[in-house]
Parts: structure tokens; C-alpha cells; sequence
């Protein structure tokens, strides 16, 4: 499986981003997807995770009621919509895949996209 994120950007406090996540290789239908960010100097955290179906989320306190994941399956897309944006959501977002129902364990996760830059200014 390879997944390759997209969107990332430069944008002012209070503004939007939408990342996706495009995989190839093998069909996402079966996997969790998740969400990570990683800032420098910090660990990798978890942001969000989607059951295979869809009708399960998941999202960490920081960014509950901001952002939103979803999928679409016949795409094998993932997105992330992130919304009211802070200085403390810049990071590296990465997507990654997973078989495994610890969600917001990155070390369950198999596969891994290799980033987009989001940069919130204040």
C-alpha cells in the first residue's frame, strides 16, 4: 500500500485546510485509517481515525469539534478537514492505515504516507 497526503499549506489562525490522502497498491476498504502530526521536537501524536466502514470515528480532545475525517472508499481517499486552526496544530500530518483496533496507537498502524506540512501563523 502506498499513501501519498495532499494539501498541506500556510494558513492564518481561524482558517481552514483540507488534507487527503490518496492510496494505491491495495484497496483501503478493509483498514482503519488514521490522521497523525508530529511538530518538531515532539512525538508523533494521533488526530483522528475513521473505521473501515465509516461509521466509526475517532479524534484526539485538542481537535474534537474542529476537524472532521472522513472517507470514501470507491476513491480509496481519506480526508481531514480542519477547521478554526491554531498555531498549535502546525505539524507534519501524516496518514496511515491500520488493521488493528488501537487507533490512536501509531505502532499499530502498517503503512504511512510521507507527510504534508500544515503551518498555522498567528
Amino acid at each position: 500500500v502506498q499513501l501519498v497526503e495532499s494539501g498541506g499549506g500556510l494558513v492564518q489562525a481561524g482558517g481552514s485546510l483540507r488534507l487527503s490522502c490518496a492510496a494505491s497498491g491495495r484497496i483501503l476498504r478493509s483498514y482503519i485509517m488514521g490522521w497523525f502530526r508530529q511538530a518538531p521536537g515532539k512525538e508523533r501524536e494521533f488526530v483522528a481515525a475513521i473505521s473501515w466502514t465509516g461509521g466509526s470515528t475517532y479524534y484526539a480532545d485538542s481537535v474534537k469539534g474542529r476537524f472532521t475525517i472522513s472517507r470514501d472508499n470507491a476513491k480509496n481517499t481519506v480526508a481531514l478537514q480542519m477547521n478554526s486552526l491554531k498555531p498549535e496544530d502546525t505539524a507534519v500530518y501524516y496518514c496511515a492505515a491500520t488493521d488493528r483496533s488501537a487507533v490512536w496507537n501509531h505502532y499499530v498502524y502498517d503503512y504511512w504516507g510521507q507527510g504534508t506540512q500544515v503551518t498555522v501563523s498567528s
